[in-house]
């Protein structure tokens, strides 16, 4: 573990050299892991698209995974805190998280194993990450790209992709993030655009299939951009999908309420192999303390938000990324 000011600088010298490394930064941009070549080691282990230094290993054996959700009167309260924020104008989207206990009889190996997502990393003894939702891609010509994820369905309700896709709320919040990252993109990048607006991704989950929505927003980054590609990641930090609008006033507010640093969760993760550079929003993430293993997951809240809603959202989040 490291300091994420040591992280940035040491991904501006790697991805200048082309040296392929493994990085993740924490939510409050404090704490970081950097691993050169890290196809070469086993402590930690990942999965970034094409790239996983682990072999799969299907789940042979059904064991109990058993949520105990934060009570509805729990929750009520943080949203009301955060509606108030909305209110006044701190904010006008917010992504509320909350920390759900659960019992389960898989260890976190296994479930990173057993997982299916494009995105999994695991800090032993610490947590395991299964993310859907890329941060940003850079390719071999410097075309920057992010995909804001923002709107969620059961995938078994009748018309369940017409039903998230004609929702007020849902696509109120969703334009919203896609403002808010096209113009962080703008900070570090030119010729900035959004690719395309509002598609739908099908994620298996052991609760059955649920829809996202997402989008896709890119721009060129300045010639020699390797060289500051630390400085550039931290420019975009914390990611807009998981934090909200403005960023400033949002982040206040998501200390006052949720009263608990995130750590890694809702930070970011990633891969550059010598040449590009995947990386992933860590959401879908359990973390262990001691013996207790808990469940990290959140909704975004705008003043169109209904509290019941929302809640269930967060509970439909928690699922393990296997059948």
């Amino acid at each position: 573990m490291e300091c994420a000011k040591e992280v940035k600088k040491k991904i501006n010298e790697a991805a200048s050299s082309g040296t392929p490394f493994l990085f993740a930064i924490d939510f409050e941009m404090d704490k970081g892991i950097f691993i050169e070549q890290p196809l070469q080691q086993t402590e930690v282990l990942w999965r970034v698209g094409r790239y996983s230094n682990f072999t799969s290993r299907p789940t042979k054996q059904r064991k109990h995974f058993t949520p105990h959700y934060i009570s509805p009167s729990g929750y009520a309260d943080k949203f009301k805190t955060v509606y108030e924020g909305l209110h006044r104008g701190d904010t006008f989207l917010i992504n509320l998280t909350a920390r759900t206990p659960i019992d389960t009889g898989y260890s976190l190996e296994e479930i990173l194993k057993a997982s299916n997502s494009p995105y999994a990393i695991l800090l032993p003894n610490r947590f395991v990450c299964f993310s859907p939702e890329t941060f940003v891609k850079i390719d071999a010509q410097g075309i920057i790209s992010s995909y804001p994820m923002k709107g969620t369905i059961d995938a078994a309700l009748p018309n369940a992709e017409d039903t998230i896709l004609a929702d007020y709320k849902e696509s109120a919040e969703h334009y919203t993030i896609v403002d808010l990252i096209r113009s962080d993109l703008s900070r570090i990048a030119t010729h900035v655009q959004v690719a395309r607006m509002r598609y739908i991704d099908r994620l298996t989950t052991s609760h059955g299939d649920i829809l996202q929505v997402s989008s896709e927003v890119r721009g060129t980054l300045p010639p020699h951009y390797r060289a500051q590609l630390g400085d550039l990641l931290s420019e975009l930090l914390p990611a807009g999908s998981v934090s909200g609008a403005p960023k400033p006033g949002t982040v206040e507010l998501i200390k006052k309420t949720e009263g608990e640093k995130r750590g890694f969760y809702c930070g970011v993760f990633g891969y550059f192999d010598g040449t590009e550079l995947d990386t992933a929003v860590s959401i879908r993430f359990i973390e262990q303390q001691g013996d207790k293993f808990y469940f990290r997951s959140g909704s975004g809240i705008t003043i169109n938000s209904d509290c019941e809603f929302e809640y269930n959202e967060i509970n439909q989040k928690i699922y393990l990324p296997f059948v």
